[in-house]
């Protein structure tokens, strides 16, 4: 940061210090009036900052719920999935086997037939 921008931020600061210390004095109300309105103020402020927090956690934990169950979903349907192509892979593998079977049994059949 150069020298001028932080001597123009202390300027605002100091500006705006100064400026929020004449409002309090020349403030309409007293005091104890003022300190009582701040008060109220930080405690409405608490109380909205609590139940925004609050709605907030809600709405993460909801996202996360439908976001698991949404993974849960798309595993068990991808696993369902996988499960089918495994059994049609089998099928047509047993298939195959019982035709080289076959061909072993006619094979071999002709092979005593020949050697005869």
């Amino acid at each position: 940061m150069s020298n001028n921008t932080g001597n123009t931020i202390i300027a605002l600061l100091t500006g705006a210090t100064i400026g929020a210390g004449l409002g309090l004095l020349y403030a309409p109300k007293s005091g104890k009036e003022t300190r009582k309105d701040l008060k109220d103020g930080a405690a409405d402020l608490k109380d909205n900052l609590s139940s925004q927090y609050d709605d907030i956690s809600n709405q993460l934990v909801d996202f996360t719920n439908r976001t698991k169950n949404d993974i849960e979903k798309r595993l068990e349907h991808t696993f369902n999935s996988t499960n089918e192509k495994a059994d049609d892979m089998l099928g047509k593998l047993q298939a195959e086997l019982d035709e080289l079977k076959k061909k072993n049994e006619k094979l071999q059949k002709e092979l005593k037939s020949a050697t005869k």
